[in-house]
């Protein structure tokens, strides 16, 4: 059995050989750059005398640092670990607004509609780029001065890592009884003292130490892989930047509403909106196809949750490329189509009345299926149905949609999400032909600039009741409108990242990174044989962890020192308290 004696002794002990640092866990409190200067750390940048005296030269004053001191001392604060994490935490909170906040990039609408809400604040926040928050001047400084800071952490601290991975452990103290664990064993008799060393040795190795071997003792040192995790985690933090960066500057993502039956063709032209990065080409866009063959949409129909979605499927039939043999493919809400790296996600729905739209002459000036936008959970839907190639006069209509229509107090509206008993209400304007300017115009409103709101005999605007399958003239002769029938629509959207890859991975190594910096202890640990006068030679065993949490140490010294010599001999104490240098021998006891 080994006795062991555990000290509470400060850290830094005259009279041994140990530094309390271990190779490669610098002091964090040191910051970049102020190693050497005047002895002060921060004194010595600020041009404070060697020592870090009180002396500020005549005056009392600071003497000045000039320019180039002036420039190192804010490239040491800013590659500081203290400034890195204060820009983390500021990148944290200026990406709030960023959720809280419509964006221009993902709704435009959204957008307009809280600009025109709030006729204060909206352009408030307009000019301090809320509304383009990941693309704001204010965003991306805080953004590259974070890259910058992490770049300056790293650096310094990879070469220090790489001068201690090349470090041997260091020398034996001349008296391990100062270390924070300390046990001692008697040495066997049939054992020389290279025989005891060796076996230390040997037995350290197996705890996976590194091992030196001196003439009268062993050092060994082991958690070398708690600072490399530090550094992979910092390092992860860069790369993920790095990702965040390449996906800004080089992805895109757009929404493109298609009626089912059609189809979709990856071009510019296609596209409803699109956002892209400052370096995004043309050329990115994948040439392929999706033609919509089916839309299967189901609501529950019982006393609970009535109206709620329960299938949402989206049969399509995909070309990756011009030529390519076409196959089919199903997408649902969390199952997206991933086309050479383009990602297509269902977001949206809706219904698509089918009308045909006839002019004074009889002419048909306009006929397809239009697409109205869900106002609630029961789609009651707004649309604009435009014909202005009607003649004498074009013709227009503003009208809502209900797949399960219902008129009361409150007006047209819709009782039930799926389309049971489909109406579409309208009124009518009329006006001369508008002259073709080549301005694209919001095919979901309608310009009444030059029109001429149609009346009933009453004087009041004319309102017309459609349901499938029937037509209505229009006073004075000016044309008819008639509903055929009615389609659905799905909106898609498109994306490419491509740096989500470098996001995924550096976020896996972050993790590891972290997980190896909080379970990885450094720690040290020699092995001694001396003669003890009038007595049989003794084994001592110390050893020293830099981890805040220091369990297990004394056990393990204890271990190690039974198996070299189970016979116990001599046991040391020795408390030194750090704050008044005092101490006090221990008993030297013979069993």
């Amino acid at each position: 059995m080994t006795d062991v004696t555990r000290t509470d002794a400060p850290e830094t002990r005259s009279g041994t050989d140990a530094p309390d640092t271990l190779p490669g866990t610098a002091a964090p409190d040191t910051l970049p750059g102020t190693e050497g200067d005047g002895g002060g750390g921060r004194d010595g940048v600020l041009g404070g005398s060697a020592g870090g005296g009180d002396d500020r030269g005549r005056g009392g004053l600071a003497p000045a640092i000039g320019f180039v001191g002036g420039l190192r001392w804010l490239w040491t604060q800013l590659t500081s670990m203290r400034t890195a994490l204060v820009l983390l935490f500021a990148l944290a909170v200026a990406a709030v607004p960023g959720s809280l906040i419509p964006q221009r990039d993902v709704s435009p609408i959204r957008v307009s509609d809280f600009i025109d809400q709030h006729p204060t604040l909206g352009p408030i926040y307009d000019k301090a780029g809320l509304f383009n928050v990941f693309t704001s001047a204010w965003f991306s400084a805080i953004y590259l001065l974070l890259f910058v800071s992490l770049i300056g952490c790293i650096v310094p601290r990879v070469l220090v890592y790489a001068k201690a991975l090349r470090t041997p452990p260091p020398r034996t103290p001349r008296n391990l009884s100062r270390l924070p664990a300390y046990a001692t064993a008697a040495a066997p008799v049939d054992e020389t003292d290279e025989e005891v060393l060796e076996l230390a040795a040997l037995k350290l190795q197996g705890d996976r130490y590194r091992v030196v071997r001196h003439a009268d003792s062993v050092s060994a040192e082991r958690g070398y892989l708690r600072e490399a995790g530090n550094l992979v985690f910092h390092l992860s933090m860069l790369t993920l930047l790095v990702g965040v960066a390449v996906g800004g500057l080089y992805g895109f993502r757009g929404t493109s509403v298609v009626i089912v039956g059609q189809g979709f063709a990856n071009n510019i032209t296609q596209y409803d909106d699109l956002t892209t990065g400052a370096w995004f080409s043309d050329d990115q866009l994948q040439p392929f196809t999706v033609a919509v063959k089916d839309f299967k949409v189901a609501f529950e129909t019982g006393p609970v949750q009535t109206g709620a979605a329960r299938l949402f499927e989206l049969d399509t039939e995909v070309t990756d490329r011009p030529g390519a043999t076409p196959y089919a493919k199903t997408i649902e809400v969390n199952h997206p189509l991933n086309v050479d790296g383009t990602t297509v996600h269902l977001i949206g729905h809706g219904y698509a009345p089918v009308v045909t739209v006839k002019d004074a002459g009889g002419d048909v000036a306009f006929s397809g299926p239009v697409v109205f936008l869900p106002q609630d959970g029961n789609f009651t839907s707004a649309g604009v149905i435009k014909a202005p190639d009607g003649r004498p006069e074009r013709l227009a209509f503003e009208g809502i949609f209900a797949p399960t229509a219902k008129v009361d107090e409150q007006g047209p509206r819709s009782l039930f999400p799926d389309a049971l008993d489909p109406a579409l209400y309208v009124n009518v304007w009329t006006g001369p032909p508008k002259i073709e300017t080549g301005q694209p115009e919001n095919v979901y409103s309608l310009d009444t600039a030059g029109l001429t709101q149609v009346k009933d005999a009453k004087g009041e605007p004319l309102r017309v009741l459609l349901k499938p399958g029937t037509s209505f003239t229009l006073p004075d002769g000016r044309g008819t409108i008639e509903m055929t029938g009615v389609a659905r629509w799905v909106k898609l959207q498109l994306s490419d990242t491509p740096g989500v890859g470098i996001v995924l991975g550096s976020i896996a190594a972050a993790v590891l990174g972290l997980c190896l910096s909080l379970f990885v202890r450094p720690r040290r640990v020699w092995v001694r044989v001396r003669d003890v006068e009038g007595g049989p030679r003794l084994i001592e065993v110390g050893g020293l962890d830099r981890a805040d949490a220091r369990a297990g140490l004394s056990e393990d010294v204890a271990e190690l020192a039974d198996r070299l010599g189970p016979e116990t001999v001599v046991q040391d104490a020795v408390v030194q308290e750090a704050e008044d240098g005092s101490s006090a021998a221990g008993s030297k006891e013979k069993a």
